[in-house]
């Protein structure tokens, strides 16, 4: 059996220049690092995570009974699809292109999975579909696309949600990244949906696997489920500190600065691809799609010497061939990949 494709390759040397990470460039604020790496090594967390639990329900407005817990998204995305497996779903709808965890958790467990292209079509799929309980899995901000859903999207879906009795997963993992615009998630939606936050992915620590589902307001049977199939001590200390510093204060006020920057970072790096010819998609996010004017030789770029290396991520893995996934990144790296991109172009 083969193993996930995420959209690239992690595996390799470091290289200077990484625009395949959706990750924040700027890193996480002094406290929530100190935090982390002063965590307690020396024994067990609280298997139950009572106080982390509390924390995270207090700041997001639910009781810590519909706290989960969990050791990254990838983690979370396995224990829902089996604890809706045993809650009776057998059919698990994922957007494309979309991130290929929703699929691969689903299909390890002989669910049947059901791909999505846009709102409507999944609404029509939910309607002429003859199965009661299906799992419906929305990123939001979508990733690799980093599309958002507007309200009449989220109108339509909660229709379709119901008349279908299916449950709804939303993928928040790079909301707090969101640079434009603000999410049009309905208040009373997102009550009824399991909502999974990720939070080191706008930190700049993905490294450290943390990570958390919001359980809906009326979902016991689910709820009971994804609580006995987690493993014991999900999350380790390093874990827990960052989770425990994720709603403080000085946390917010850092990823406030974050979003300023990486908008002008943003707007910079798009008029520069444009300058060079290349497609770029709509994003609202700190990542988005683009196909450059010329196929590139990604492994070239990669082991530049000149330029100390530069990735991107191939999205053939989403179904877009000759498409990469690139972030915003600095402008010392803006300036490295627009060279390596010239360069690149002398050689076809």
């Amino acid at each position: 059996m083969s193993l996930t494709v995420h959209g690239g390759s992690d595996a390799g040397s470091t290289v200077a220049h990484d625009f395949s990470s959706n990750a924040s460039p700027l890193g996480p604020p002094p406290q929530l690092l100190a935090a982390v790496l002063g965590a307690e090594r020396e024994r067990y967390p609280d298997p139950a995570y009572t106080a982390l639990r509390a924390q995270l329900g207090a700041a997001t407005g639910v009781g810590p009974a519909r706290v989960l817990p969990c050791s990254g998204g990838a983690e979370a995305i396995r224990r829902l699809s089996l604890a809706a497996l045993l809650a009776g779903s057998r059919c698990v709808w994922v957007p494309q292109p979309g991130f290929g965890d929703y699929a691969a958790a689903a299909m390890a467990l002989n669910m049947n999975v059901r791909s999505y292209r846009s709102i409507t079509e999944l609404c029509q799929g939910l309607a002429e579909n003859d199965s009661d309980g299906d799992l419906v899995w929305v990123c939001e901000p979508c990733n690799p696309s980093s599309s958002t859903l507007s309200g009449e999207d989220w109108q339509a879906l909660s229709l379709a949600l119901q008349a279908a009795k299916a449950s709804l997963a939303i993928d928040q993992a790079y909301e707090p990244l969101r640079l434009h615009g603000q999410s049009q998630l309905p208040a009373d939606l997102a009550e009824q949906a399991w909502r999974l936050h990720c939070p080191n992915k706008a930190l700049g620590l993905t490294g450290v696997r943390a990570a958390y589902l919001l359980a809906p307001a009326e979902a016991d049977r689910l709820l009971a489920h994804s609580q006995a199939v987690a493993p014991s001590w999900v999350l380790s200390s390093e874990g827990c500190a960052l989770l425990m510093h994720w709603h403080s204060e000085d946390t917010r006020q850092h990823l406030s600065e974050v979003t300023k920057v990486l908008r002008a970072w943003k707007e910079a790096q798009q008029q520069m691809l444009a300058e060079l010819d290349w497609q770029q998609s709509p994003s609202c996010s700190n990542f988005w799609l683009a196909r450059p004017s010329q196929p590139l030789c990604l492994p070239r770029l990669r082991n530049s010497h000149d330029s100390g290396g530069i990735k991107l991520r191939d999205a053939q893995s989403f179904g877009l061939p000759g498409w990469v996934r690139l972030s915003v990144q600095p402008p010392q790296s803006q300036a490295a990949l627009r060279a390596a991109l010239q360069e690149e172009l002398k050689t076809q």
